[in-house]
């Protein structure tokens, strides 16, 4: 079954411009230490190195086969790491992190139970954020330190929200009532992520999803040129001598219904399945998982239903 959530076409395109702020309890472990930068720069997809002092970065921890287990995000502050993952993910997350990671090089402190976060979705509402929190406006992928221990982190270029705030719970939920922030629900945050196509654990990401089949190649999630991590021989195989066979995609759906069918055909062949799909009022924006083969703008069924694919970002009409 694909997740599936209603809103109106007003609201989302407000999203990006307005005030909106989506706080959730998330899994965040704290990892510092004088070898936590080169542990963890062992183990995520990206470089943390490049990326340098004070930033932000999403990637991907990896089983040794090159399969995604988490995708945090990372915020850096010198040798202190905080590690933003999705909340059904903490026990794999802190599985493997204590697997790997030696106490003695870095030490792993979970947050989850005490911090949650809050994603402001749009730029308006990042600034209030960043401006009851007494702290200097965060460039894209920064991060800059508030009052109470909030840390706030100005999010990618094309990402689908404005800013990530991390912190104490009751700190955190003091901020929001400062900043004056619109409350927003979990629909907002899938429908910002179905529009700039950006992947979700556990809809778009399972135990068997490589990082190039859900664009993490296009959200600059890899690194070709950094040192050695886990499962990074099956990502640059695939990377300089092959190709995945399914690609994270978007969809415009006719009709406001829910589906009845997350199989995705073209003719009698089955090329791939819905995986989230936002409703509006006329038309369903989708991301799916497709066969590579299938090329922009081929009509595709989901039941009786017509699924056009179309470019991420989705952009809206």
């Amino acid at each position: 079954m694909a997740s599936d959530f209603a809103l109106t076409t007003a609201r989302l395109k407000s999203l990006r411009s307005g005030k909106t702020v989506v706080a959730e309890r998330a899994a965040v472990f704290r990892i510092e230490g004088t070898g936590a930068l080169q542990c963890l720069q062992g183990l995520l997809t990206n470089d943390l190195v490049a990326a340098g002092d004070a930033s932000l970065v999403y990637g991907a921890l990896l089983t040794s086969k090159g399969m995604i287990v988490v995708d945090p995000w990372v915020l850096r502050q010198g040798d202190r790491f905080t590690l933003v993952i999705e909340a059904r993910a903490k026990e794999p997350a802190a599985q493997l992190l204590a697997r790997v990671l030696p106490p003695r090089l870095a030490k792993i402190s979970d947050l989850s139970d005490q911090w949650s976060i809050a994603w402001a979705l749009g730029n308006c509402g990042f600034e209030r954020l960043v401006r009851a929190a007494g702290a200097a406006q965060p460039g894209h992928g920064r991060v800059v330190a508030g009052s109470d221990d909030i840390l706030l982190a100005g999010g990618p270029t094309q990402g689908a929200f404005h800013g990530l705030v991390v912190g104490p719970i009751e700190a955190l939920g003091h901020l929001l009532d400062r900043a004056g922030s619109e409350r927003g629900e979990t629909a907002d945050l899938a429908a910002a992520r179905v529009h700039a196509g950006w992947p979700t654990l556990g809809r778009e990401i399972d135990e068997r999803t490589l990082p190039q089949e859900v664009r993490f190649d296009e959200l600059g999630a890899v690194s070709y040129v950094k040192g050695c991590y886990t499962g990074q021989e099956t990502v640059a195989r695939v990377h300089f001598r092959g190709h995945v066979n399914r690609t994270l995609r978007g969809l415009r759906i006719e009709g406001a219904t829910p589906l009845d069918e997350t199989a995705l055909r073209l003719g009698d062949r089955e090329v791939g399945t819905v995986r989230t799909v936002i409703r509006l009022e006329e038309q369903q924006l989708a991301l799916a998982l497709l066969r590579r083969e299938i090329e922009e703008g081929t009509p595709l069924r989901a039941g009786d239903r017509i699924a056009t694919v179309v470019p991420l970002p989705i952009i809206l009409s």
